[in-house]
Parts: structure tokens; sequence; C-alpha cells
């Protein structure tokens, strides 16, 4: 089996350069030229097509995407190349080449209205930019007929790269008072579980037969079990810094609401994802989000 992974270099991409390695053979790209002269630039679409046409893989895992929420709102044709149209080429690609396409989504394809943990198959309305292109490359999936597995997650960190943790424990130990949002609900997602899901889902579709194989198509919520505000996350990793012996500034945190924090882009208030289907589907047990994020914490302090 031959898996194309796209996106090495990300956060995700990263961890999953690890785990599809015991699957078959990786193919790993980014958007720089590789050493065989190869070009991973989703944006680049004749080079993408030269790629397929010359690895011919059976398996492609996109972990390429463009991220920065905010800045979407004015870069928004940027984020609707990466998103949204690269997503669709790859599809019209996978389908060309016969191969199962791995992709990525968030839980901002949802309105983030009430506190009722989302399911796959609940109405989408984003409420910021980033999330209607997400949306867009998810429909671009609907409609390509592609054979696919699309795993819609929520606040992903990670040890490597910026993320949340790495913001909050360099916050406190420079700063002896934080305001911390305490009215968006969410679940901590490590990309190293999203990694070792995503290959724990290709090992079990690759056993199933045809008919089974056409029955595990679609779209998935991959999150770990519980759910927390970015105010207790904090309280969190704070607690477990000074527990190790981190020596911190901090000596107060106060809960606010996204009223009181204005950012360029909309957020959700409600990240909750229900993810039942996955577990099912694919005979998966999820872990807590504490126990990814302790982990994480464990290799950045010490």
């Amino acid at each position: 089996m031959k898996i194309l992974l796209l996106g090495k270099n990300g956060q995700v991409g990263w961890e999953l350069q690890r785990a599809l390695q015991p699957l078959g053979e990786v193919v790993t790209l980014d958007r720089n030229m590789s050493s065989e002269g190869f070009s991973g630039n989703v944006a680049d679409f004749a080079a993408i097509s030269d790629v397929f046409d010359k690895i011919n893989p059976d398996i492609v895992v996109n972990a390429t995407a463009y991220t920065a929420v905010d800045k979407a709102e004015s870069d928004q044709q940027q984020a609707q190349l990466i998103n949204a149209q690269a997503v669709k080429h790859l599809a019209s690609e996978c389908k060309k080449h016969h191969a199962l396409l791995i992709h990525y989504s968030t839980d901002y394809v949802f309105s983030g209205d009430g506190i009722t943990p989302w399911n796959e198959d609940d109405q989408t309305s984003p409420v910021n930019y980033y999330g209607l292109t997400k949306r867009e490359g998810e429909l671009a999936l609907e409609q390509s007929n592609v054979r696919f597995l699309n795993f819609r997650t929520c606040w992903v960190y990670a040890a490597r790269g910026n993320n949340f943790i790495k913001t909050m424990l360099k916050l406190a130990q420079a700063k002896e008072e934080l305001s911390i949002i305490h009215d968006q609900v969410g679940v901590p997602t490590g990309a190293a579980l999203i990694a070792d899901v995503t290959a724990q889902a290709i090992r079990y579709y690759t056993l199933q037969s045809e008919t089974e194989k056409q029955n595990l198509h679609g779209h998935y919520h991959l999150a770990p079990k519980g759910e927390t505000t970015w105010h207790d996350y904090a309280q969190f990793v704070f607690a477990h810094a000074r527990h190790t012996g981190q020596v911190l500034a901090l000596n107060k945190v106060n809960p606010i609401e996204t009223s009181a924090y204005p950012t360029p882009a909309k957020r959700p208030l409600n990240s909750r994802l229900n993810t039942n289907k996955l577990e099912q589907n694919f005979k998966l047990h999820l872990p807590h989000w504490q126990q990814g994020v302790t982990q994480v914490l464990e290799e950045l302090l010490t």
C-alpha cells in the first residue's frame, strides 16, 4: 500500500509522519520541492497532478490547511484556495486514481449555538470565513463522489508548533494577571491522537470488504472525551506547570466573556463534538482530554 501525506510539517502532519509508517510505503511532502523532485504545494494544481501521476497512491492524507482564523477574514482568496479549491482538486485526482482521500476539518463548520455536542449530520452554519472555506472543502468532497474520510476536530495542540498551551505557559511566566475566555466550550485535541486515530481508521478500512468500505465513507467527529473552557484549560496547564516545579509570575486568572475580547473573526461558543459514530464504526476508544494535554506538558516542561 502506498500512502501520500501532504502537509508533513504541520502539527498534525508531523505526527502523521510517525503514525502512518507501519501501514505501508509513505511518501511525505510539504510545499517545498522534495529531493525526488516532488512538490506538495496544494495550491499548485499542475505540480499536485504530476505527483499523483508519478506516485499513484492508494491513500492520500491531506494535512494541509489555511488555519489562521482571524487572518482569513482579510486574506479570503488564499484561505479559499487552500481550504476549498485545492481540496476539490485533490478529490478529483483521488477519484481519477481510485485513491481514498483522508481530510481534516473543524467544528467551525457549525454555528456554535446551544450546548449539545454536534453530530456529523447536523446543519452546518459557519460564523466566520475560515469556517466557511472549510465547509466549502467538505462540500467539494461530497460532490466529487470520491471515496473519503473527513475528520472534524477542534482545539488542536501539539508539542511542536504554536498553540494555546505554549502561549499560556509563556504568559504565565511573564504576567501576574491574565484574563481568559470562559464561555467557549470545547475539547483540546492532540495532534498525536488525531494521527493515531487516522492510522487506526486506515488500518480498519483496508481490512473491510468493498461493501463495508462504502459504509465507512463520510464525515467523522474526532476529539477526546470530556469538555472544558479556555479558562479551565489554562488553569489545568498552570496547575500542572507548578506541580512540576515551574516558577510562574501569575497570581490571578480572570474569567471573561467572548464579547469582552473582540477578534476579527467571530468564534463559536459551542465546539462540543459527538464522537459516537467514529468510535462505533472504527471500533475505537477515545481517551479523556487531560491525558494528551498532560503528555505534551511533560514533554514541554522536562
